[in-house]
């Protein structure tokens, strides 16, 4: 090696050494069961057990996909628990965020008002929806299930009014009858099915049999690149997560329910759980198939002009060598 090259490399080092010495991994959640590996894994302590020795876990509690974009856009959050729907078009508008690993499958289901008259889909007409927030996966899903049935939201020249609503608050706009159905995430269509709501179309009849990603965990390149061993203990505390809400039901629901509360003030019942994640398979895994065709949704409901390059937005190498 010449000597020239010596402060060169030397520098390297020190940059790549300070690179290191982030002291704290801030990660984003919603207080739904489709991010159910997420509220395990702080509830239970798993993710921060994982993580390398001096970094302490943040825990940002958000209430939608468009809230997590923002903060990723503004250097706000490392990590996230998200639908794919808005870490896709974040991605496309060059938010430095990749895909890590899938959280769950299916867990959303459409629902209305006992006394709304609705009965299936095509009885949305002139009806208000709600959605989690404009451009979120199930603001995704419902304009597709609209135009199978004939069906289009007022922005696009038909007669069905989208209201983006946080999930937890949809139960008090179904009792003030300020809305007439929802297409969102459990737990809170299960609670509004015990508070008097129908079910319209369950988390199968969504789209594609239930075998459709709702939430995908992201973090940022630039902080992955810099923290490779704390992105690592992610994904293994994530992985952890999983494995124990797979082998304990009951554990499971009691960690969703407390963390859900110290979100939301709103604890739900064994029931309402039990149903809930009946209708959610939570896993670590993504259908690449069904994600593309999921981009060419986005891109058809008018959220994106083009699909990503899944290639560079999806990176599961790392979680599949620790899944082994």
């Amino acid at each position: 090696m010449t000597r020239a090259l010596l402060p060169l490399l030397t520098l390297s080092l020190i940059a790549s050494a300070g690179a290191q010495q982030a002291k704290e991994l801030r990660l984003g959640v919603f207080p739904n069961v489709t991010h159910t590996a997420g509220l395990v894994g702080i509830q239970r302590g798993l993710i921060q057990k994982n993580l390398p020795e001096g970094v302490k876990l943040v825990v940002k509690e958000f209430a939608n996909g468009s809230q997590i974009n923002e903060a990723f856009a503004a250097g706000a959050i490392d990590a996230a628990y998200v639908g794919p729907g808005p870490a896709m078009n974040a991605f496309m508008r060059g938010v430095p965020i990749q895909v890590y690993a899938g959280a769950a499958n299916a867990g959303a289901v459409l629902v209305a008002r006992k006394d709304s008259g609705v009965r299936n889909v095509k009885g949305l007409a002139g009806k208000k929806v709600a959605v989690p927030t404009r451009g979120s996966t199930q603001d995704i899903s419902l304009r597709h299930l609209l135009h199978e049935n004939g069906l289009k939201a007022t922005d696009e020249g038909g007669n069905v009014t989208i209201v983006p609503v946080d999930p937890a608050n949809m139960p008090a706009l179904f009792a003030a009858k300020q809305v007439d159905a929802a297409l969102v995430q459990e737990p809170w269509g299960a609670i509004m099915e015990t508070q008097g709501a129908k079910l319209i179309v369950n988390e199968k009849g969504i789209w594609e049999g239930g075998n459709y990603t709702t939430t995908v965990l992201t973090v940022n390149t630039k902080y992955a690149a810099a923290n490779a061993d704390t992105v690592k203990g992610l994904l293994k505390g994530h992985l952890a997560a999983i494995t124990y809400i797979k082998s304990s039901n009951a554990g499971a629901q009691k960690s969703i329910a407390e963390q859900i509360y110290a979100f939301t003030g709103k604890r739900p019942n064994t029931a309402e759980l039990f149903k809930a994640l009946s209708r959610t398979r939570v896993t670590w895994d993504i259908n690449l198939k069904t994600l593309a065709e999921y981009a060419q949704l986005n891109k058809e409901a008018g959220f994106a002009r083009d699909v990503p390059d899944l290639n560079r937005f999806v990176n599961l190498d790392l979680i599949r060598s620790l899944a082994k």
